[in-house]
């Protein structure tokens, strides 16, 4: 049984946690931590990591912010735990904090954790080694009225795994409204769209010159990002300390097929 502790378990992230990984039998979580602290359920909160009592301990899931997140690395550096951060945005500052913390405990960070949209991201890999420069490359994403960040930090992965296939060749380009000439060889398009309750939708179009493919994901609730955060949890219970990310899951996934 792995121990898990919720940071954010009050938000809609944190709710979706408490709502998957109450039916499942291999995980449970020993506390939440949140602004407010009292109780979720039978669930203990606390108003922030540092508060939490001495004997509790366990795989820290992290979904609130940059500042949670880097938070929650330091802790768990700290306290010798595993922590799965989930959070966009954060800095190149922020990044060299995880991967500090990465050193001493096993950290495992995504932007997206919906299995399904890591699938994406290497199936756009291999179109891009497959097709080539040919056909141009054109990222689009949608996303709820009030997400805060865009491009969504997804549609960045995506765009870096096909760059890093690509050799680097590429220039993301975000905006072509003020811009009047033809598209570059090298342009490789994001574009964002924001409203009502969008979850999340991707897709990627590689546009050749008498034929596109399109490759989507569609999320259709929140409960796919906390499957996920579960899944990474679990797979980073018991292991050595390192920095992960959904290509290890979906390499333990393969060996196990």
């Amino acid at each position: 049984m792995t121990n898990l502790i919720i940071q954010g378990i009050c938000g809609r992230m944190g709710r979706a946690l408490v709502d998957k990984i109450s039916v499942r039998t291999d995980c449970r979580i020993v506390a939440g931590v949140d602004q407010n602290d009292g109780n979720v359920g039978e669930i203990p909160v606390y108003s922030s990591l540092d508060a939490l009592p001495e004997g509790i301990s366990g795989v820290v899931i992290d979904f609130t912010s940059p500042a949670g997140a880097v938070g929650a690395a330091r802790y768990c550096a700290a306290h010798g735990m595993a922590c799965v951060l989930c959070s966009t945005g954060l800095s190149k500052d922020d990044e060299a904090v995880i991967e500090q913390a990465s050193e001493k405990v096993p950290v495992f960070r995504s932007a997206n954790m919906s299995v399904g949209i890591n699938v994406l991201i290497e199936l756009a890999r291999e179109a891009s080694r497959l097709l080539g420069s040919e056909f141009d490359v054109e990222i689009v994403e949608k996303h709820h009225r009030n997400k805060l960040d865009a491009p969504s930090g997804t549609a960045l992965m995506i765009a870096d795994a096909i760059n890093d296939e690509a050799d680097g060749r590429y220039e993301y380009v975000y905006d072509r409204h003020a811009v009047r000439q033809k598209r570059g060889s090298q342009e490789l398009g994001i574009s964002s769209v924001r409203g009502g309750g969008i979850v999340g939708d991707h897709d990627v179009l590689f546009c050749g010159p008498e034929e596109v493919v399109t490759i989507s994901h569609v999320a259709q609730s929140r409960g796919v990002f906390a499957d996920g955060a579960v899944q990474a949890a679990l797979f980073l219970d018991g292991r050595a300390p390192g920095y992960y990310t959904m290509s290890d899951l979906l390499k333990g996934k393969m060996q196990c097929i």
